[in-house]
């Protein structure tokens, strides 16, 4: 899932990230056209392929938010977009002659797009992460960082860190998961060091070098989207689809989807038989608080 304001290029990002129109999946819209804005929560299936492997991949792609004149529980819309998933997910789960393999729309990862003003985060920013934080895994990213210099950069990053840490909200990985000493070093560098990623999106391509390379065209010369030199965009390309993809799947069902279970099954406990979770017959549960996921 993709989330910011209004005009940081998450559709575009997106695009950029599975190297395919994933967030614009219209035949009547090319690459040689201005992306439309997003108007709703889209969810859209595709199949990416590398090196033989495919996966299996729905973007979701939702509506910039604080652009209304009241701003008031903006996130809430979202925060039941992804509940709503888990209760799918869940319906499935408690069925007597349920499927062998359940259809998973859980939302695994959020990119949370933040402005790249170089001052502080907006407080709409803080309080849409401190929210989501407890449903999904979420993932801040600096966007549009071809618009500051690599001080204003590392400073900004740095600031982006202490806001979050001082407001309690907590972005994937998170340190309390990190299961064995290798994971909470590798982790730590990731946390302490590329948190959050600064990144350049594009659609376009350019020859540079001799080679096609996707980039953003400026009076000085390429920024080259997946060139470390000029932006962060291939760590977070590889954090997301390779090395991290496992665990994002992992922590969304032992802890989010853990969390959402027990709380909607402990709250089902006191129902006579008959009426159980979204109409499905169960017997009695009894109404003794569940464990929650560790």
């Amino acid at each position: 899932m993709s989330k910011g304001q209004s005009g940081l290029g998450k559709s575009t990002l997106v695009n950029t990230l599975f190297k395919s129109q994933v967030s614009r999946k219209a035949s009547s819209w090319n690459r040689d056209e201005k992306i439309p804005k997003t108007v709703e929560i889209k969810a859209i299936g595709h199949v990416i392929e590398e090196g033989g492997v495919k996966m299996k991949l729905t973007v979701i792609d939702t509506p910039g938010f604080g652009d209304q004149i009241n701003n008031e529980n903006c996130w809430e819309p979202i925060e039941k977009y992804i509940n709503e998933q888990y209760e799918k997910f869940l319906k499935e789960e408690v069925n007597i002659a349920r499927k062998k393999r359940i259809p998973d729309t859980r939302v695994h990862c959020c990119l949370y797009f933040i402005s790249p003003t170089g001052h502080s985060l907006r407080p709409l920013d803080l309080e849409f992460m401190k929210h989501l934080s407890k449903v999904v895994n979420i993932i801040p990213v600096i966007a549009k960082a071809d618009t500051m210099t690599l001080e204003e950069k590392s400073e900004f990053k740095q600031r982006v860190r202490k806001e979050l840490e001082v407001n309690g909200i907590e972005f994937y990985p998170q340190k309390e998961f990190d299961e064995d000493l290798e994971d909470k070093t590798e982790n730590d560098k990731i946390r302490q060091e590329s948190m959050p990623f600064a990144v350049v999106g594009s659609d376009k391509e350019y020859q540079v070098n001799g080679k096609r390379v996707l980039g953003r065209k400026t009076p000085w010369g390429i920024i080259e989207v997946e060139n470390l030199n000029h932006c962060e965009f291939a760590l977070l390309r590889d954090f997301v689809i390779r090395t991290h993809l496992q665990d994002l799947k992992e922590v969304t069902h032992n802890i989010h989807y853990e969390t959402y279970r027990a709380k909607r099954l402990n709250d089902n406990g006191g129902l006579p038989p008959g009426e159980g979770l979204l109409g499905t017959v169960l017997p009695p549960v009894p109404a003794t608080p569940c464990p929650t996921a560790e």
